[in-house]
């Protein structure tokens, strides 16, 4: 049995307790709080905000609400997912991936069949979870999606973010949040498959270094390194941190604009790679991905 429970929010009483939870997890700005009233507001009309609890104590929370986006038939709906927060406590034990999956289920109930949200692409932990685990693709890079932000995860670089895709009645989703554990492929598979690799230096220093070109995207599978800790690298040496957020902006944004998705993550060696394939490939399977696994 889980540790935790999950639950929808509807009252103000949970919802400070969801702002004291925002106060943690996003620390130094009080403006970045999404407040109580706000919260309450979105709710009342067909937003979710659910949340993990330990007992009585809230550990993790999801808050999403409706949008709109435009197709060649006209403007449909969809959900727009806008924080996922697990307190520092509880990282690592499944939580968010369980808020995922009731959102998931949640959403699904409304009649809609597309979540949309966004993350930093420089952040692993959260590139594993949205893509690999989750089964979101992505193919759109927005730069300096929210201005300026100030809270300490965030501030001092552009808050460039990818926006990801959930295709939540798809095979592919279906699949990633089935019971059944997923095997994931190594380094040495892509290489076998002869996949295009775009690799960090580690000669340079203490922290990798980004490549100086961006500009080899061929072939049908293509994996793009990032540092598998970024936050202990903005620390460490914040010129790099910038050097790999503008060489990432620049090569995504490439990629994306030639036809590529990301499609998958690789955490193999303490090493990080996004997985793109062309837009062609399908979203309904992993066949692919089965084929590289012999």
């Amino acid at each position: 049995m889980a540790e935790w429970t999950i639950h929808l929010l509807e009252t103000p009483e949970e919802m400070t307790a969801v702002e004291a939870l925002q106060r943690l997890v996003w620390p130094g700005s009080e403006t970045d709080v999404i407040p109580a009233h706000m919260l309450l507001a979105a709710v009342h009309n067909g937003g979710l905000v659910l949340g993990a609890f330990v007992e009585d104590d809230l550990v993790g929370v999801s808050f999403g609400f409706p949008g709109i986006y435009t197709t060649p038939d006209g403007p449909r709906l969809k959900h727009h997912s806008h924080i996922l927060s697990v307190h520092p406590d509880w990282n690592g034990k499944g939580i968010g991936f369980a808020l995922k999956r009731a959102q998931w289920q949640m959403v699904r109930k409304q009649g809609l069949d597309r979540i949309t949200w966004t993350f930093d692409p420089l952040l692993s932990r959260n590139a594993h979870l949205n893509i690999s685990r989750l089964g979101a693709v992505c193919n759109t890079y927005l730069r300096s999606e929210y201005g300026a932000m100030r809270d300490g995860l965030n501030a001092g670089l552009p808050s460039d973010r990818f926006q990801v895709d959930w295709w939540l009645n798809t095979e592919r989703v279906e699949r990633r949040l089935s019971r059944r554990s997923r095997p994931a492929l190594t380094l040495d598979q892509y290489r076998t498959a002869e996949a295009t690799l775009l690799e960090a230096h580690t000669d340079r220093g203490p922290e990798p270094s980004p490549p100086e070109e961006t500009s080899s995207l061929t072939g049908t599978l293509l994996l793009i390194e990032i540092p598998s800790d970024f936050p202990s690298l903005k620390v460490a040496d914040l010129p790099l941190a910038r050097e790999w957020r503008f060489y990432t902006r620049e090569v995504f944004e490439n990629a994306f604009a030639t036809g590529y998705m990301v499609t998958d993550f690789v955490h193999d060696n303490k090493r990080s790679f996004y997985v793109l394939m062309h837009e062609d490939s399908t979203l309904q399977d992993d066949e692919t991905h089965t084929d590289l696994r012999g």
